[in-house]
């Protein structure tokens, strides 16, 4: 503690005074703003106002606000999503309800659209080249929201355009495995048409796959059994239950990496440099085109061939078989083809962010982000509709207090509606682009709500170790929704929790990929982030997400129905995610908890050792200085916390309150390095990448352990396992030194 008394002695004096220079005049209101409440550099969480948020919080109010945001449909730079801008705006430069500030940057993204004059067809062409039948394609309009102009027919976006026609095969998933194996049951796949189903490989992975094996063009489907749980009848579907009709169609981006795809790591200006369209990497390599299973059924259930796999059969009634070709007893004569006519076309499109600031009245220079993305494929009430509704409930509540004078928060608060996600999580990406060295100076956390809610039965939480305490303390405070409930965190950890060496049973948090508009804030920048969402009961469903996700049957009506009656479930995710926000950027010190992270690091590291040990030993690679590294993190970790402690208790000084407080925020900008991930993009962080491995540890270790197993010794796989091994220790003693007295280098 010596460390600390010298501090206090030489900084104490000169606290209020350097506050006052460090923050500068952000935190002074301006224009015809109400003036601030009185605040001091010592500034905390205000429980009860906490609390009277909670209450204000209004279930009715998030219902409206899903109306109005799904009651058209709002494709990335149409109309509609303009007009959407423009609530956004209205609503946080509100008089009485309203932000400091409100603004919209704007971007020139690359898109991709169906055409309109030519639709995406999938039809069977018989051996003279006669057309036998054409698959519609468009949805069937059930409610009267399912047709008319502004419905985007469904299509892989990204996908190149073609007119491929070969012999069906059914491929699974389209993993590459998948592909392995028809080929390994002697079936020749040059020139063939994929058909393959959602889940397990991601959907531009599906073509690259494929097309590896000289496949010509791939179909891709939703199998009842991935969402419906079998089910299919009328009366299980949509509009009668929450089942996906047998005409619903995924839509989805088939672009590999995110953000726009023509000017990679900078912002998507006018004046920007771009990437020729044609060099630009990623795209599918073949033509794709998603279908509903009602038409995936013709297909399949005519195939010929050898029966599938058992773990490949499905719910559409029939024995699925691999193929090639129709069997001559089925609806198509023998030697039919699929023909597949995709006519996407890429477009430069203007796109926008909106961003919503109230400004901190002690650490201005502190954003905490809370974001969504505002864009959807068609009238998207539960994605990413929802997860708007609840943001601008927050907003309007915490703007009311604002306006009225009496609550400014410690931190500033950014909201932020994002724009083209569907796309690529592009809007995002170019925010963290264009303002990279400011938020890796100033950013605290980033909260992501897209999906609020995707079902009632309990919340689900993504994030990094360090936010797991603040999500904790709030969930124990909010009663889940219904009658005496119990509280959010025992639902949460009836449904979904782990057994914590440190904590005993606890919820499970699950990790960050690249889902949603957390993925560069996280994967880039290295801001602690938390994405959370209600989502169903996974022991009563396999359902691989709710069952009208990306589909013209995602609707107001099939949210108020069927998904979230009362919008109590709203309520319970606008109450979680207010209290985490306001617990980030009122608590004097910020609540995140490093020492979570060793929990995480001994993981990792037990994982490696028993997955990777033995081949490690076999190349004389000890993974002792990983052992050395994770123990030192922890030490480093634990005596922070035991100093932060030590502060609450006692009268702490505002300068040394800041350093405890930046070393909490820096630490997860630690285990960056822009050079681990060299074949992925974006990619930075050393523990959250894309891994090979089946368990959950250091990923770079784990995939070149992949890459080099089957490898000669002294072979450049092996020396990459060595250079990924140095990357990881090195990242957590600089992290290590992150977490250890400032005064220490």
């Amino acid at each position: 503690m010596q460390w600390v008394k010298v501090l206090g002695l030489g900084l104490g004096a000169a606290a209020l005074l350097g506050l006052g220079i460090i923050l500068g005049h952000f935190a002074i209101p301006k224009g015809a703003d109400a003036p601030a409440p009185s605040t001091s550099v010592l500034q905390d969480l205000d429980l009860e106002l906490l609390k009277a948020v909670m209450g204000q919080l209004d279930a009715s109010k998030i219902r409206e606000n899903l109306w109005e945001l799904s009651r058209q449909t709002h494709l990335a730079s149409s109309p509609r999503d303009e007009a959407l801008v423009q609530l956004l705006l209205s609503r946080w430069r509100d008089s009485e309800s309203g932000l400091d500030s409100a603004e919209r940057t704007e971007y020139e993204v690359l898109l991709s659209f169906p055409s309109q004059g030519q639709p995406n067809l999938v039809e069977v062409v018989g051996p003279t080249g006669d057309i036998l039948h054409t698959y519609h394609p468009n949805e069937e309009n059930v409610t009267g929201e399912q047709g008319g102009p502004d419905v985007v027919q469904p299509y892989a976006a990204y996908a190149p355009p073609g007119t491929p026609q070969g012999l069906l095969v059914y491929a699974y998933q389209g993993k590459e495995e998948d592909f392995k194996e028809l080929q390994e049951q002697g079936i020749n796949l040059e020139g063939t048409i994929a058909l393959t189903r959602y889940g397990g490989a991601g959907r531009g992975d599906k073509a690259v796959n494929a097309a590896k094996y000289g496949v010509a063009g791939v179909l891709v489907y939703t199998d009842p059994m991935d969402v419906n749980d079998g089910q299919s009848l009328p009366s299980q579907t949509f509009p009668n239950s929450w089942g996906l009709p047998p005409s619903g169609v995924e839509r989805g981006s088939y672009y590999k990496y995110f953000g726009d795809p023509v000017t990679p790591y900078l912002p998507a200006h006018h004046s920007s440099f771009r990437v020729d369209h044609s060099n630009a990497s990623g795209f599918p390599p073949i033509p794709a085109q998603p279908i509903g299973f009602q038409d995936a059924k013709d297909l399949l259930c005519n195939l010929n061939g050898s029966l599938a796999p058992s773990a490949w059969q499905g719910a559409l009634g029939c024995e699925y078989r691999l193929g090639p070709g129709f069997r001559s007893s089925g609806s198509f004569s023998d030697g039919s083809q699929v023909k597949m006519s995709v006519y996407n076309r890429l477009e430069l499109r203007n796109s926008s962010n909106v961003l919503g600031i109230i400004r901190g009245a002690v650490e201005p220079d502190r954003y905490v982000l809370y974001g969504n993305h505002r864009d959807s494929w068609v009238h998207g009430a539960v994605d990413p509709s929802s997860g708007t509704a609840v943001l601008l409930e927050i907003s309007r509540v915490l703007g009311t207090l604002l306006k009225k004078g009496t609550w400014r928060p410690r931190r500033s608060i950014v909201f932020a509606s994002w724009g083209a996600e569907e796309f690529g999580l592009i809007g995002s990406t170019e925010f963290t682009e264009e303002f990279f060295s400011k938020l890796q100076e100033r950013a605290v956390a980033y909260l992501n709500v897209d999906v609020a809610v995707m079902a009632n039965a309990t919340l689900r939480v993504l994030g990094t170790p360090p936010v797991q305490s603040v999500v904790f303390s709030a969930t124990k405070e909010i009663d889940s929704p219904g009658p005496n409930g119990p509280s959010i965190y025992d639902n949460w950890k009836r449904h979904f929790n782990r057994s914590s060496p440190v904590y005993g049973t606890v919820p499970s948090l699950g990790s960050l990929g690249a889902g949603s508009d957390y993925a560069p804030f996280i994967h880039f920048l290295g801001i602690s982030s938390v994405d959370m969402s209600y989502t169903y009961d996974r022991s009563k469903t396999s359902a691989r997400i709710y069952p009208t996700y990306h589909t013209a049957f995602d609707t107001f009506d099939y949210m108020e129905k069927f998904v979230d009656p009362g919008f109590s479930s709203h309520q319970a995710v606008a109450r979680t995610a207010g209290n985490v926000l306001l617990r980030l950027s009122d608590s004097l010190f910020l609540p995140l908890n490093v020492s979570d992270y060793s929990e995480v690091l001994h993981s990792f590291l037990q994982a490696a050792q028993q997955e990777l040990g033995n081949l490690l030993q076999q190349h004389n690679i000890s993974l002792g200085p990983l052992v050395t590294a994770v123990e030192k993190f922890a030490v480093a970790a634990s005596a922070l916390d035991q100093h932060v402690s030590a502060q609450r208790k006692g009268s702490p000084d505002p300068l040394q309150v800041r350093m405890f407080n930046d070393q909490l925020m820096l630490l997860e900008r630690a285990f960056l390095n822009s050079r681990a991930f060299p074949e992925e993009r974006y990619y930075s962080h050393v523990l959250w990448a894309p891994s090979s491995s089946s368990v959950a540890t250091f990923p770079g270790l784990a995939n070149a352990c992949y890459r080099a197993k089957d490898t000669d010794a002294g072979s450049e796989a092996w020396a990459e396992v060595q250079r990924q091994l140095s990357i990881v220790v090195a990242a957590l003693e600089g992290a290590t030194a992150t977490l250890r007295p400032v005064a220490e280098l």
